[in-house]
């Protein structure tokens, strides 16, 4: 008697943000998976590119407390599927109704800003990676690609200014470089991606597309598929990779 077959799933959280969306539909494209599990604050798509009734996509919601995403790991480990994709696309650069903003100077630096920004871009993807963790199979091979920014780079840094989005995408790429070690011993076959999107035509970055070349200023789809082609590229060699939309290495 063969043995029954193990279903096959990825995981998109921030499935209704402009990169989240536009992977979620990818994975649906995806013949290779059984099912999607769309994380996001309300459980609804932004694009009906796909159809919103695809048996494949399972969307779940949560409000990024402590609690909720217990809840929805638990949900994932009941279905009993082999995680081989996912992807944490949660950001925030800017949010005018709480006065964040990227600084220029160092006199704009503000308490509030700093721990909203370093709460959604450093402490909420280590927070759904550490509840990641007990989903995974030491036998089973996973790609875990994280939203990661250019700017987090200290090597690459130039310019100055945007003191919190730069500190907490560097302080990002530091646990996740930390979690890669970890993952070593424990997951041998876990790949972690700290992506760098480039620009991509979003709220995010609506405020700041003003000299952004048209050629440099990407759809969410053509980004969601450059990260597609990396995480099914990318070696399992039990490091992090901080890498571009061009599949290049940024330096740390």
């Amino acid at each position: 008697m063969s043995e029954m077959r193990v279903e096959r799933a990825a995981i998109v959280v921030g499935a209704n943000g402009a990169i989240g969306n536009a992977m979620l539909e990818r994975f649906e494209r995806d013949t290779s998976l059984d099912k999607v599990f769309a994380i996001s604050r309300t459980a609804r798509r932004s694009s009906a590119a796909v159809s919103a009734s695809n048996s494949k996509v399972i969307w779940l919601e949560s409000d990024a407390s402590e609690n909720s995403i217990g809840k929805v790991c638990k949900h994932i480990k009941q279905h009993g599927c082999a995680l081989t994709h996912i992807v944490i696309a949660t950001g925030k650069l800017h949010d005018e109704a709480k006065s964040v903003a990227p600084e220029k100077r160092i006199d704009s630096l503000a308490y509030d800003s700093l721990a909203e920004v370093f709460s959604i871009n450093t402490f909420l993807p280590m927070l759904w990676l550490s509840k990641f963790a007990g989903l995974l199979n030491r036998n089973q091979k996973t790609v875990i690609s994280v939203l990661s920014a250019r700017v987090g780079s200290i090597a690459d840094n130039q310019l100055g200014g945007w003191y919190t989005y730069r500190g907490s995408k560097a302080a990002l790429n530091m646990m996740l470089k930390t979690l890669a070690i970890e993952f070593q011993r424990r997951y041998p076959l876990v790949k972690l991606i700290a992506f760098h999107p480039g620009t991509t035509n979003s709220k995010l970055s609506e405020p700041f597309q003003a000299n952004v070349p048209p050629e440099k200023l990407f759809t969410p789809e053509f980004v969601a598929q450059q990260l597609w082609t990396l995480m099914n590229s990318a070696p399992v060699d039990g490091q992090l990779s901080y890498q571009d939309w061009q599949h290049q290495d940024i330096a740390w």
